[in-house]
């Protein structure tokens, strides 16, 4: 079974609230109890220090948010679950990463974009306000998702940007150095609960409209009968499509419920018995967890400890991995070091994967002998992952066969063998990566 690694930064930023534990919690808890996955879920608390100066609040914020998850179900026995600061080979990364990067690419990241618009329209200089933090976030958001090679990273469409240009790094950085990076995917997940605040509009801290997920039955009470609703009387038919109530109901009933509570819409219930059927819906689902999570911020050292061990998890992958690509940039033990001829001659013997994207958005790849003559040309992959697949099977050593020019893997036509090339020639230079 081919293992599919899933990677989710979780910023500390705030207090959790229920838009947060349907929109992304719950799902990505749900996800990782996947076979053929293995997930990683950081808390990203160097992201934190770009929005904020208050150490007491990254720090109370990084419990509440790590108490939060452990609540709800995440299993740090069966996925990797680090602290971002806890891995020091995130930090090294960026800057070998840092060193790749076109400061152009960097120009058009949507934040940055952003902070320079609206400075310019109110006549400032254009990077007034501007920390270096919040122009190298999608550098070190990078490091996060290349570390650990993850092949998907789930986001909003807000953060689509992010993704394609970890991948063009990584490119760029495999280009130079050879094939160490996979490149990511982002994951949009279309079905993904987006929660009405208790005025209606998307639940938001920005709104300040959020009903926090572990608030006081009796503070919980008190916001969702604060929903607003309109006029209808009891008895009048109410449309539950257009009622934040009933969106809200939806999130945390079984399908059966929701069908129920929709025949109830129609029959007029009155809105005062809707809210106590949602709190009780609601408090049914979240009092558990709010018993654990209690049990947790009280002892803070048991989060610690878990984190600890997580970060010693991920770090077994982290730094034999930076040890790889401290060698590839040269950062070597001097007592080892070549002769140029050595580096010459071991040049020509290696043969070179490279990885692409063509105007077509299609994702192809192409092998090239050390002299840089064509020896494979790949087809096209609706996407990298695909390519790569192929790529890793052809170092590895997959069985192929060819008819004509056509190299066939498990039966399906991957590459096409370069003009002059024999089937020979091609398991020659594939027998390097195998050996």
């Amino acid at each position: 079974m081919t293992v599919q690694r899933v990677l989710t930064g979780i910023k500390p930023s705030g207090t959790p609230h229920l838009g947060n534990y349907a929109g992304a919690i719950r799902p990505a808890i749900a996800a990782s109890r996947h076979p053929g996955v293995e997930s990683f879920y950081f808390l990203a608390d160097y992201h934190a220090l770009i929005s904020t100066t208050d150490p007491l609040r990254v720090q109370r914020s990084t419990l509440e948010i790590a108490a939060t998850w452990l609540a709800a179900g995440l299993d740090t026995e069966r996925v990797w679950f680090y602290r971002q600061s806890d891995i020091p080979e995130i930090t090294e990364l960026t800057w070998l990463i840092t060193c790749v990067a076109g400061k152009g690419l960097l120009n058009r990241a949507h934040a940055y974009k952003a902070a320079v618009d609206r400075n310019t329209a109110e006549g400032l200089d254009p990077d007034a306000g501007v920390n270096m933090g919040l122009y190298m976030y999608p550098v070190l958001m990078a490091a996060d998702i290349l570390m650990f090679k993850a092949h998907s990273v789930p986001v909003g469409r807000d953060q689509i940007q992010h993704i394609e240009m970890a991948r063009d790094i990584a490119g760029s950085f495999n280009h130079l150095y050879g094939e160490h990076f996979v490149l990511p995917e982002a994951a949009i997940d279309a079905s993904v609960a987006t929660l009405p605040g208790l005025d209606g509009r998307k639940m938001s801290k920005s709104y300040d409209n959020v009903i926090p997920l572990f608030a006081a039955p009796a503070e919980m009470k008190k916001q969702i009968f604060s929903i607003v609703t309109d006029s209808k009387a009891p008895g009048e038919p109410k449309d539950a499509d257009g009622s934040a109530l009933f969106e809200l109901y939806q999130a945390f009933a079984t399908a059966e419920e929701t069908r129920a509570m929709r025949t109830a819409f129609d029959e007029g219930i009155a809105w005062g018995e809707a809210k106590q059927a949602l709190f009780e819906k609601i408090e049914s689902a979240l009092a558990p967890m709010r018993e654990k999570y209690q049990a947790l911020i009280a002892e803070p050292m048991q989060i610690e400890r878990l984190l600890h061990e997580g970060a010693a998890k991920a770090r077994a992958i982290a730094t034999p991995f930076l040890a790889e690509l401290r060698h590839a940039v040269g950062l070597r033990n001097l007592a080892a070091v070549a002769t140029p001829a050595a580096v010459e001659k071991a040049k020509a013997a290696l043969p070179q994967f490279k990885q692409y994207r063509e105007a077509d958005g299609r994702f192809h790849f192409k092998l090239v002998a050390a002299d840089g003559r064509l020896l494979l040309q790949g087809e096209g992959f609706a996407s990298p992952r695909e390519a790569g697949s192929v790529v890793s099977a052809l170092k590895q050593g997959a069985a192929f066969a060819v008819d004509g020019t056509r190299v066939v893997v498990d039966g399906q036509a991957v590459a096409a063998l370069a003009e002059d090339v024999t089937p020979d020639e091609l398991r020659e230079a594939l027998a390097v990566f195998a050996a």
